[in-house]
């Protein structure tokens, strides 16, 4: 059976228990908000924290790959159309209902943490403004996406390994030493060289919480420029939280994710053998690793997507929804370049020209 022959389900509605209307979660709380009458509700928050899975329960689970063109059938709580999305949450288009998918019926792995919207649609608004007003040589036109309403809140999914690791390395260590010598005039200098010697150890590191992305809809390089994110913020995985907000599934598996994890570790690992190497100079030859403790855990991350069209092109940005970074593509004014241009040579040629008069 596939997620289309799924039969629709009586999706969540959050209820709003001043007017009867959908709540949605409000960034910066743990509390949902009416968007009609604006009444805040707290969330209740369930009684675990947040877990991390043994590597080892990922054999038990079904060996299936999330296909990024799987759909899911919703039924809006609000105006009982009936939609379809490839999302765990979204809005209804007819109604703009929230709209929040029982995650443990299709899903591989369910998500176990959610770091919640931090910074809300006008916070977000501003963080941008100030991002445009730094952005030497941008359009004007630049500054007016600012008050565009097409600010869109998504979480991504990301996985977290933890993992104990052994290295053993092989490498060599340099150790500078000088030498008295003379040139070809017969002054006398000292020469620097290098001793090199045969260097062989073993270093342990425990790594935490190491990010990696869990959809392919954004480009990692992109992704890791909204870094750092405040992990230990994350609270246990509750619906409420999606309410409002769409929610991208995971198409990277955790085993494929965890093997970028690795190569993100390597890097580290080999700095570590450096130092234990010592010297003046090190060189690494070969690592051979092995993991062990390895956990893992599915947790949605909050952002701010806005695309924008200028000059027939279109430009995007984001905002990390928890502590307002601001990234994104943005245009050059020419006319800006030429006048800075012109105005930079005028400068350098009224410069020339007081330096030879004070001269005369």
């Amino acid at each position: 059976m596939t997620d289309q022959d799924v039969a629709p389900a009586p999706d969540r509605a959050f209820q709003c228990e001043a007017c009867g209307g959908v709540s949605e979660y409000a960034p910066g709380t743990y509390a949902l908000r009416c968007p009609y009458c604006k009444h805040e509700q707290d969330i209740t928050p369930i009684p675990r924290q947040v877990t991390e899975h043994p590597i080892e329960e990922l054999a038990a689970l079904p060996h299936r790959a999330i296909a990024p063109d799987q759909v899911k059938t919703y039924t809006c709580p609000g105006c009982h159309a009936v939609t379809e999305s490839d999302t765990l949450s979204d809005k209804c288009p007819f109604c703009a209902t929230p709209l929040v998918s029982d995650a443990s019926g299709t899903e591989r792995v369910v998500p176990e943490a959610v770091l919640p919207f931090g910074v809300s649609r006008d916070q977000a608004r501003d963080a941008l403004a100030k991002w445009t007003s730094s952005r030497w040589f941008a359009p004007d036109e630049l500054k007016k996406v600012t008050e565009a309403e097409t600010f869109r809140g998504s979480y991504l999914p990301h996985w977290t390994y933890d993992a104990q690791t052994s290295t053993r390395y092989a490498g060599r260590r340099g150790d500078y030493y000088w030498v008295e010598e003379k040139d070809s005039e017969g002054r006398t200098r000292q020469v620097r060289h290098t001793n090199w010697q045969p260097a062989f150890g073993t270093v342990d590191r425990f790594f935490d919480d190491v990010l990696v992305p869990g959809s392919g809809q954004v480009p990692e390089k992109e992704l890791d420029k909204l870094t750092p994110w405040p992990l230990e913020e994350t609270v246990p995985y509750q619906e409420e939280y999606l309410a409002g907000f769409r929610t991208v599934r995971y198409d990277i598996e955790p085993e494929a994710g965890l093997e970028s994890a690795k190569a993100r570790m390597a890097p580290v690992i080999r700095a570590d053998c450096k130092r234990d190497i010592g010297g003046n100079e090190q060189r690494v030859l070969s690592m051979s690793t092995s993991y062990s403790a390895l956990t893992y855990k599915l947790v949605l991350l909050p952002v701010w997507f806005l695309t924008y069209l200028h000059a027939g092109k279109t430009w995007s940005v984001m905002v990390n929804a928890r502590t307002g970074e601001v990234i994104g593509e943005r245009p050059y004014s020419a006319t800006k370049i030429t006048l800075a241009s012109v105005g930079g040579a005028l400068l350098i040629a009224l410069v020339v020209l007081l330096v030879m008069m004070l001269r005369n």
